[in-house]
């Protein structure tokens, strides 16, 4: 008898997962289940960008990145020559993505500034999703869409890939994957790079 109670139990348990996971499937909330629990991940400190590239390896800059705009106007990246750039390439289907976004909307507010521009480049196929997601976490930071071809310099198999240009048009930061960006390490070397002269 007990055995057969703990049977029955055993099924009930996972007829309740199975219903879940068809639920935030069918919904889309995995990605945001997903995203949250790897936030708390973030939360660790574990995951910290590369900010000690070498001289020797910083690859150049191609400026001519054509965009779309949030609300579809034509951009491209030469326009923001000049400027320390944090480019951010995230979809809304993907986790990591969702899991880093709050702490990069919290860096931009933090570090506003006329020489740090920020391009937050979606890789949705469907961009009214991307649109959808960034409306309803209340994101203000600029959000753009590919209008071209993405230069091989910032291609990569993996999202979210994030690179630091500098003013001289060099890549000076480069990570592949989730990281924590808000930190006062983070936001001094934006800092140091906008503060920097141009050779």
């Amino acid at each position: 008898m007990s055995k057969l109670k703990f049977k029955n139990r055993d099924l009930i348990e996972w007829a309740v997962i199975i219903v879940v996971g068809i639920v935030l499937y069918s919904t889309g909330w995995y990605v945001e289940v997903i995203g949250q629990l790897q936030r708390v991940i973030l939360w660790t400190g574990l995951f910290k960008p590369d900010t000690h590239i070498s001289s020797t390896v910083q690859k150049k800059a191609d400026y001519n990145l054509p965009l779309i705009t949030f609300d579809g106007q034509k951009a491209n990246l030469s326009q923001f020559k000049g400027k320390v750039i944090f480019i951010n390439f995230w979809a809304s289907w993907c986790p990591p993505c969702v899991a880093e976004m709050p702490d990069i909307y919290n860096l931009y507010n933090k570090v506003k500034s006329p020489g740090i521009a920020f391009l937050m480049i979606s890789l949705d196929n469907n961009t009214q999703k991307a649109k959808n997601f960034i409306k309803r976490k209340g994101f203000t930071f600029p959000v753009y869409f590919l209008d071209g071809p993405l230069p091989p310099v910032y291609s990569t198999t993996a999202i979210p890939s994030t690179f630091v240009i500098s003013k001289a048009g060099h890549i000076v930061a480069e990570r592949h994957g989730m990281a924590e960006y808000n930190t006062q390490g983070f936001r001094e070397f934006l800092r140091q790079k906008e503060e920097a002269p141009v050779f």
